[in-house]
């Protein structure tokens, strides 16, 4: 009997104290569980704080916009200059010398080249901002200059060391690459026999890139038949064009790309479904390698321009102009422009 009664006491006791034990693990539990669940939002806190100032530091450390877009008007007859984030003109537009008409404008350091057609040669002057952005001089490079004919079809880039110009005229549908130097003069050129569009003049270097759109009459009219991107060292001697690298054929839809200061990457543009998008392909192996913008877009991508600091300006055929890293400037009445 006793034993028994010590037995039952016992069973008592253990349900007691499971009873009591229970509720105690459960809050011990839940806190354990709050504690771990708060240490996991402050540790998902810290990530996010950190990539946020990750994010934040590498904007602050991004190479600024430019300040400026210059434009050509579509007559030729003046130059604009418009704030890149506001699209506001600044300042007059600048007048083509008496007899001349501006074509191209690249930019050069901190200045830009406008080139100017007249009597069957191009001549090449420099225009100077003041430090509020408004046009401060305009005066012609002396000695610079190619004979030939500028056309709607021509080019214009300026090496980063703001001597060597590039500019493409033509003899009919067979386009000339002439680059000459702004201290100088001298002159080097490269033919070519075909039918062809010379586009997108960019630099790397003693190296010029350029988009290469053989074309043939369909309909009454020339029709690009392919855009290829190709290199041309320009240490070279003056030669036929065929000398020239042929690096990747571009998508269809792509007509305009230009190659980094770097010489590694080649950037093209394409819009699909009213979205425009910049490729980056590798310039030694022509392969796509990643998207590096996008912009909505209503139209296509009739050209690309890199700035001081290789931020991407896009023309676009609905008459806008799309600036990296500013705005949009309404530019229907431009015929070309650089920043």
């Amino acid at each position: 009997m006793d034993g028994g009664n010590d037995e039952g006491g016992s069973g008592i006791r253990f349900r007691e104290v499971w009873r009591t034990a229970v509720p105690v693990s459960v809050a011990a539990a839940a806190a354990l569980f709050a504690g771990g669940s708060v240490d996991l939002v402050h540790r998902h806190q810290r990530a996010a704080h950190k990539e946020h100032d990750a994010e934040a530091a590498a904007a602050k450390s991004a190479p600024p916009a430019p300040r400026a877009v210059v434009g050509v008007t579509r007559a030729g007859s003046a130059l604009t200059v418009h704030d890149a984030r506001s699209g506001a003109a600044v300042g007059l537009p600048v007048a083509a010398p008496e007899g001349r008409r501006f074509q191209r404008v690249a930019g050069s350091g901190d200045s830009y080249v406008v080139a100017s057609y007249g009597a069957g040669k191009v001549t090449f002057e420099r225009l100077k901002l003041a430090a509020d952005g408004r046009p401060e001089s305009l005066t012609e490079i002396p000695g610079a200059a190619v004979p030939g004919v500028s056309t709607a079809w021509s080019d214009l880039a300026v090496a980063p060391d703001g001597d060597r110009i590039a500019y493409v005229t033509y003899k009919g549908t067979r386009g000339r690459i002439d680059v000459v130097s702004a201290r100088t003069g001298a002159r080097k050129t490269w033919t070519t026999r075909f039918p062809a569009r010379v586009s997108s003049l960019s630099w790397a270097g003693d190296t010029l890139a350029f988009v290469w759109n053989p074309v043939r009459r369909v309909a009454g009219r020339y029709t690009a038949v392919r855009h290829e991107f190709r290199l041309l060292d320009t240490r070279g001697a003056s030669g036929d064009l065929k000398v020239s690298k042929a690096v990747t054929a571009l998508p269809k839809g792509t007509t305009s790309a230009v190659v980094t200061r770097d010489g590694k990457t080649v950037v093209a543009g394409v819009v699909e479904r009213s979205v425009g998008s910049v490729q980056a392909y590798s310039a030694q192996t022509g392969r796509p390698t990643k998207v590096v913008w996008r912009q909505r877009l209503n139209g296509s991508i009739t050209g690309l321009d890199t700035g001081k600091e290789g931020k991407l300006l896009i023309s676009g055929s609905d008459g806008r102009l799309y600036a990296e890293g500013a705005g949009t400037i309404t530019a229907a009445d431009l015929a070309d422009a650089a920043w």
